[in-house]
């Protein structure tokens, strides 16, 4: 449980404001978990479509709101 929530906000707030994007190293760790999840045979689905209907129905009511 945090007790002082405002001193984590912050210390968030200014971690966040010291620290810059680095596209490259981030674009590298996006192609490793790629690479690993085919591996893995997790991705791509055998069935792309598969589920699609329970994803327009939640689309259905993100988007009546």
């Amino acid at each position: 449980m945090i007790s002082k929530k405002e001193r984590l906000e912050g210390f968030d707030a200014d971690l966040l404001r010291r620290e810059k994007v680095d596209h490259k190293k981030n674009l590298a760790i996006m192609d490793a978990m790629w690479k690993e999840a085919v591996t893995l045979k997790a991705f791509p689905p055998a069935d792309p479509l598969e589920g699609i209907d329970i994803d327009i129905r939640i689309a259905k009511v993100i988007n009546s709101v």
